[in-house]
C-alpha cells in the first residue's frame, strides 16, 4: 500500500513493514519494528520502559520520539443497560465518541448477526484477539462490540443523524481511530472480551478512506490485534465509487452496512442530500457488486423516522427494492436529538412494519436501542450545545 512514508506517520498507525523501515534507517534489526508493533497493537502498551525484549538504546529513542495514544478518555458514560460511552479527547479542542456494547448470543442486531461463529468458534483470529478470553470462573467472556467513529462531526448532512449537527469540523487520521480501540481495550471488565468493531460513530468511513483502510489494516494484522476481517463491519451512507474501491481492497472480505432509510429518491434525498448524486439505482448496483462470500450479506440499515417513512407502503416499497438482493435489513428506531422535532414510530408500528418485511421472506432485525440514559446515539453526547449548522436546520421536515 503506497503512502505517507514512516517518519512522517504517527508511530501508532505505522504498519509492521514501515515499523522495519523505521528500523532500517536507524541501523537496529528490521525485526525489532515487528516487536515494537506487537507491543503496541498486540498487547496494547505504548511505554517503551515496559517493551522488555528491546535494547535499552532503543527503548531510549523510542521515549524521546514518543509512543503516545494520541486520545485521552474525558469521560466514560455507564448505561445501566451495560453498554458504555467513551468520550474521547484528541488533544486540540476536539472530541468523538466511542461506544463499547456487551453482546449477547443470538443477538437481534443485523450489523452483528454474520460474524457470530460463520466460520467456527473464533477461527482466523489473531495470537491477541481478546475473543478469546474467558471470565474468571473459567467460562466465556462476555463479549462486546466497540463502535468507532472516523471524522469530528460528519458532512452527509443526514436530517436524523446527531453527527452532522455542527457539520464536518475534520477527519480523523488512522493513529485516532486505532486509539478509540486501545482505549476501548482498557475500559473493557475482567469478565469482557473484544469481539467486533463496526465503523458506524460520528463521521462517514468512506468519506475520510485513507484513514479508515489504514486502521483496519492495522487492527487486523495478524502480528497485532489480529482480529478476522469478517468481525469489522463499515456503514456508509452511499459513496459509490468509494464502495467499489473497498471492496476491491479487502476482497469483500470486510462487512458492509448501507445507510439506506428510504426506498424512495426523492424521499431519500430529502433525508440524505448525498442521494442526489448517487440515487437509489445505483447505491445498489454497488451493493450487487459488492465481492461478498456466499454466506453474508450487506446490511440494510433503515432508521424508521415517524411519519417520514414507517407507513406500510414504505415496508412495501422497501420489500420491493430489495428482492433477490443479498442483503439483510436493520431497522432503527431513530434516536431523538437536539435542534429536531424528528422521533421514532411508536414500538407497534415498528413490529408491523418488520413482521411485513420478513412475510416477503427478507432477513430483518431492529436494533435494541442501547444507552439511553446515557445518550448513546452517535454524536448526542459531543455536540450537546453545538449550534445546528444552518444547512442541517433547513433540511428539518416541517410537520
Amino acid at each position: 500500500m503506497s503512502g505517507p512514508q514512516p517518519t512522517d506517520l504517527h508511530p501508532l498507525e505505522r504498519l509492521p513493514e514501515e515499523w522495519r523501515a523505521w528500523m532500517q534507517a536507524r541501523r537496529q534489526p528490521t525485526y525489532r519494528g515487528d516487536q515494537v508493533f506487537e507491543w503496541l497493537h498486540g498487547r496494547n502498551l505504548a511505554d517503551p520502559a515496559a517493551m522488555t525484549n528491546l535494547p535499552a538504546e532503543l527503548r531510549d529513542e523510542l521515549t524521546t520520539v514518543g509512543l503516545a495514544v494520541p486520545a485521552t478518555v474525558a469521560h466514560v458514560h455507564r448505561s445501566t443497560d451495560g453498554s458504555r460511552k467513551l468520550l474521547v479527547d484528541l488533544g486540540d479542542d476536539c472530541r468523538i465518541e466511542t461506544v463499547l456494547l456487551p453482546m449477547t448470543r443470538g443477538s437481534d442486531d443485523a450489523d452483528l448477526a454474520d460474524s457470530e461463529d460463520e466460520d467456527g468458534e473464533d477461527g482466523g483470529e489473531g495470537e491477541h484477539g481478546e475473543h478469546r478470553a474467558g471470565n474468571a470462573s473459567g467460562g466465556p467472556a462476555t463479549r462486546v462490540s466497540q463502535c468507532l467513529s472516523t471524522q469530528v462531526g460528519c458532512a452527509m448532512g443526514c436530517v436524523f443523524c446527531a453527527s452532522g449537527i455542527a457539520g464536518l469540523k475534520r477527519n480523523m487520521t488512522a493513529a485516532e481511530i486505532v486509539a478509540q480501540v486501545s482505549l476501548g481495550r482498557k475500559s473493557l471488565g475482567p469478565d469482557e472480551a473484544l469481539r467486533n468493531l463496526v465503523f458506524m460513530g460520528m463521521g462517514e468511513p468512506l468519506h475520510n478512506y485513507d484513514a479508515t483502510v489504514r486502521a483496519i489494516r492495522i487492527l487486523t494484522h495478524p502480528k497485532g490485534l489480529g482480529l478476522a476481517p469478517r468481525r469489522i463491519t463499515v456503514s456508509t451512507s452511499g459513496l459509490v465509487p468509494e464502495i467499489g474501491k473497498f471492496g476491491a481492497e479487502f476482497g469483500g472480505k470486510v462487512g458492509l452496512a448501507i445507510s439506506l432509510h428510504q426506498a424512495d429518491d426523492a424521499k431519500r434525498s430529502a433525508l440524505m442530500p448525498l442521494n442526489k448524486r448517487y440515487p437509489i439505482r445505483e447505491l445498489l448496483d454497488a451493493v450487487r457488486k459488492y465481492p461478498l462470500d456466499r454466506r453474508r450479506r450487506v446490511t440494510i440499515e433503515y432508521t424508521l423516522v415517524a411519519g417520514q417513512n414507517d407507513a406500510p407502503e414504505d415496508a412495501r416499497r422497501l420489500a420491493r427494492l430489495l428482492a433477490n438482493l443479498q442483503v439483510k435489513v436493520n431497522l432503527i428506531p431513530m434516536n431523538p436529538i437536539e435542534h429536531s422535532t424528528l422521533g421514532p414510530p411508536p414500538a407497534p408500528r415498528v413490529a408491523e412494519f418488520q413482521a411485513y418485511l420478513q412475510s416477503t421472506g427478507l432477513l430483518c432485525f431492529v436494533r435494541r436501542r442501547r444507552g439511553d440514559d446515557v445518550a448513546a446515539a452517535c454524536g448526542q453526547l459531543v455536540l450537546e450545545g453545538e449550534r445546528p449548522n444552518a444547512r442541517f436546520v433547513s433540511r428539518q421536515p416541517r410537520g
